[in-house]
C-alpha cells in the first residue's frame, strides 16, 4: 500500500499537523498525518500534552517502523475560567470551558507559529477546520494550507444548499418536511433536524463562516471519505467550494495495522479485554454494538432508561458503550441493568471508552447502533456492518440520510430533533423504536439481507480504495506530488534570482 516519498534531504517534503482538541477531530487528523508519514513525509503533530497522551504510542510505533513523524507540544497559559489541566473538549467539558479552551489554544498556536515555523521549516501544513487563522499563517510564509473537514461531502452539500435557497424557511412547522434543492438525490428533512444555527444564527454560525472562507482561499481539503462512498457529492463539493479536495479514507484501516494500533487508537491506552471473552463466547452475526461517539452526555436521565430497555427488548446480544452517567437514580439504573444482563449473558457494558476497530472487526458482532458520527460510520462501513441510525448533532442528520435514503445500509430509530452539544433537548426515543429498529437491523428478512449485501460490497471497495492504483491511494499520492511540485518550483525560484 505504500509508495516511495520524494527522495533527497533537501527533497524531503515537511509538513506540521495542526489536529483540533475534540476526539472526533484529533483522532482522524493524526491518523491522517500517520498517513502521510508513512509515505515518505516529515510528519511533525503540534498539540498539547494531554491531547498528544491520546496519540503518542501510535506515534511512537510509526517512528520505529521507520516513518519520520514525531509529537510537538504546545503548553497552554494559565487563564481565568480554565481549570487547570484541561486541555480536551469532550463529554465531560461544560460549554463554558469549551469556550475559554477554544479561544485559549488558538491565540497560543497562533501566537507561537512563526516560532515553529521557523523550528520545523514545513513546506505545507495541515490543519483542523476549526483553526482558521491558519490559512492566513500559512500565506505569511509562503506555504500551502490543507484543511481538514470534518463529515461527508453529502453533508456540506446539503448545509451549502441551505444557506443559499433557505427551503426551511418555506415551511410553516418544525415537523413538516421539505427538500433540499441542488443535490444528486432528492433530499428531504424536517425543520427540525437541522443544526440551530440555519434557522437562528449564533456565534457558532460566525465560527462557521469563517471556516468555509478559509477553506475556499486554502489550497485544497482533506476528507476521510472514498470514492465509491459518496463520489457525486465529491464532485458537487468541489463545483460548491471552487478549491480542489481529495479524499484519504478509510484513514483506520490504512494506518491502524495491528492489535496495539487498533486497541489504544483514540485512548492512549489498552482497555481490559472482558468484552473480548464475552463476544468470543457469541454466534457469528450475532451482537448489535451500541455507542454514541466520544461525546456520549446526549443523554437524559429518562432517555438512558429507555435504551437500557430496549436493548432488554429487542431479542438480541449486545455491547453497549456507555458515556457519562450522572450520580444518583440514573447510573443505578444503569448499574442494574449491567448486573441483569450480565447475569443473563445476554449484555456486556463497556463505561467510558471501547476499543470501538477491534469490537466492529469481531465475527459476532452483525450491526451497529450509532450516532451518525463520520468516524464511526466510516470503521463501520469499513468492517462491512448496516447500521441504526441515532442522530444528535452538528451534521449527523445529513449523515443519516446519505445511510438511509441514497446507499440504503441503515434503518434509523427515529429521531427527530437535532441538540446543541451538551444539550439534552425534548425528545425521548422511546423503548419499542429503539427494540423494532434493532430487530429490523439484526431480524434477517430480504430488506435486511439486501442491506447487508450492500454494505459488504461498500466494505470491498473501501478496501480496494487504499491498494495501490485505488481511489483515496491515487488521491494521497495526488496531493503529495502537487505539495513536493510547488516546493521544487519554490526552490528553483530562489535559486534563479538574480544577485543584486
Amino acid at each position: 500500500m505504500e509508495f516511495s516519498g520524494v527522495e533527497g534531504e533537501s527533497e524531503k517534503l515537511k509538513a506540521i499537523f495542526l489536529p483540533f482538541i475534540t476526539p472526533s477531530h484529533l483522532v482522524p487528523v493524526v491518523d491522517i498525518a500517520r498517513i502521510f508519514a508513512m509515505h515518505g513525509v516529515d510528519v511533525t503533530i503540534i498539540t498539547t500534552p494531554e491531547n498528544a497522551a491520546v496519540f503518542q504510542s501510535s506515534v511512537d510505533r510509526d517512528a520505529s517502523r521507520g516513518s519520520s513523524i514525531r509529537t510537538h507540544h504546545v503548553k497552554l497559559p494559565h487563564v481565568p475560567g480554565l481549570p487547570e489541566g484541561v486541555e480536551t473538549i469532550n463529554f465531560s467539558t461544560s460549554r463554558d470551558t469549551a469556550s475559554i479552551l477554544f479561544e485559549t489554544l488558538t491565540k497560543t498556536l497562533e501566537t507561537q507559529f512563526p516560532q515553529l515555523f521557523h523550528q520545523f521549516k514545513p513546506d505545507f501544513i495541515v490543519s483542523d477546520m476549526f483553526y482558521s487563522w491558519s490559512v492566513d499563517a500559512a500565506a505569511e510564509f509562503g506555504i500551502p494550507r490543507l484543511i481538514y473537514v470534518g463529515g461527508t461531502y453529502f453533508a456540506h452539500c446539503a448545509m451549502d444548499s441551505l444557506e443559499r435557497f433557505e427551503p426551511h424557511k418555506k415551511v410553516d412547522s418544525e415537523d413538516e418536511s421539505f427538500l433540499i434543492p441542488g443535490l444528486p438525490y432528492n433530499l428531504q428533512m424536517t425543520r427540525s433536524q437541522i443544526p440551530e444555527r440555519f434557522k437562528t444564527p449564533n456565534s457558532f454560525s460566525e465560527i462557521m463562516n469563517r471556516v468555509k472562507e478559509s477553506e475556499k482561499r486554502s489550497y485544497g481539503s482533506l476528507l476521510k471519505s472514498f470514492y465509491a462512498f459518496e463520489g457525486p457529492y465529491e464532485e458537487l463539493y468541489r463545483e460548491i467550494m471552487g478549491t480542489k479536495s481529495w479524499n484519504v479514507g478509510p484513514i483506520s484501516s490504512w494506518v491502524n495495522r495491528d492489535a496495539s494500533d487498533k486497541s489504544s487508537r483514540g485512548h492512549g491506552k489498552e482497555v481490559e479485554e472482558g468484552w473480548l471473552s464475552w463476544l468470543d463466547s457469541k454466534q457469528k452475526g450475532s451482537v448489535v454494538y451500541v455507542c454514541f461517539g466520544s461525546m456520549k452526555n446526549n443523554f437524559s436521565g429518562t432517555q438512558i432508561a429507555e435504551i437500557a430497555h430496549g436493548l432488554e427488548d429487542c431479542g438480541d446480544d449486545f455491547i453497549w458503550v456507555v458515556g457519562k452517567v450522572d450520580e444518583g437514580q440514573s447510573r443505578a439504573l444503569v448499574e442494574e441493568f449491567e448486573k441483569r444482563v450480565e447475569a443473563s449473558k445476554k449484555g456486556y457494558l463497556i463505561w467510558g471508552w471501547g476499543p470501538q476497530l477491534l469490537i466492529l472487526e469481531h465475527p459476532a458482532v452483525g450491526g451497529v447502533v450509532t450516532h451518525c458520527g463520520m468516524n464511526t460510520v466510516m470503521e463501520t462501513v469499513d468492517a462491512g456492518l448496516p447500521m441504526v441510525t441515532w442522530p444528535l448533532y452538528a451534521e449527523q442528520f445529513f449523515n443519516e440520510r446519505l445511510l438511509v435514503d441514497v446507499l440504503k445500509i441503515a434503518v434509523e430509530v427515529g429521531a427527530k430533533e437535532w441538540k446543541t452539544w451538551g444539550d439534552f433537548g425534548n425528545e425521548i426515543v422511546g423503548r419499542e423504536k429503539i427494540a423494532m429498529a434493532i430487530a429490523l437491523l439484526m431480524g434477517g428478512g430480504e430488506e435486511c439481507e439486501e442491506m447487508r449485501r450492500r454494505v459488504k460490497a461498500l466494505s470491498e471497495e473501501a478496501k480496494k480504495a487504499i491498494m495501490i492504483g485505488g481511489s483515496s491511494y491515487n488521491s494521497l499520492k495526488d496531493v503529495i506530488q502537487e505539495m513536493k511540485t510547488l516546493k521544487l518550483e519554490k526552490l528553483n525560484s530562489k535559486v534563479e534570482e538574480p544577485v543584486a
